[in-house]
């Protein structure tokens, strides 16, 4: 008998903000839709406190990974212990993500960000793990030297850095 597979989706914590993050986020990635949308009832008010008919939470995908997000109140804050990385293949995904993402939201160091949701995320080029992890160890490090300095990563500057120019 075969084993089922587990789904592993993460569940977004906001104060009232799920559905306006569930839009922005599918606005930002390609193939990406809101699934379903739950809103609190009567039942439970005394101990969630939203008014009936309010938005509860909100499953979307962002290109085929399952996310929810939910109005759970103000009792809970992102912050950098956790984030999401976005794999780019080139310079234009870098700065498209890295402008989308940051759009209200706050630059970081070393490719990372807040959003305007106060949500963290990595903004990574790919050609990043091939050249921290090349056998030439001062190349690599080199590497290691100039994205250190970096908020958005420059993929130029650290094949510059690789070759030592």
């Amino acid at each position: 008998m075969p084993i089922p597979s587990k789904t592993i989706t993460p569940c977004l914590w906001f104060d009232t903000e799920a559905e306006e993050a569930a839009k922005f986020y599918c606005s930002v990635f390609d193939n990406s839709h809101i699934t379903y949308t739950s809103h609190y009832g009567e039942e439970g008010h005394e101990i969630h406190g939203k008014p009936a008919g309010s938005v509860m939470s909100v499953m979307f995908e962002l290109d085929g990974q399952k996310f929810t997000a939910m109005n759970g109140g103000p009792l809970f804050k992102f912050d950098e212990a956790v984030s999401f990385q976005v794999a780019c293949k080139d310079q234009k995904e870098v700065d498209y993500y890295w402008e989308a993402l940051t759009a209200g939201g706050e630059e970081g160091p070393c490719g990372w960000l807040k959003d305007k949701f106060g949500l963290s995320w990595q903004v990574v080029p790919t050609v990043l793990s091939d050249l921290l992890t090349d056998k030439d160890y001062a190349a690599s490090q080199r590497v290691m030297k100039a994205f250190m300095q970096m908020k958005k990563y420059d993929i130029a500057a650290l094949h510059r850095a690789f070759e030592g120019t």
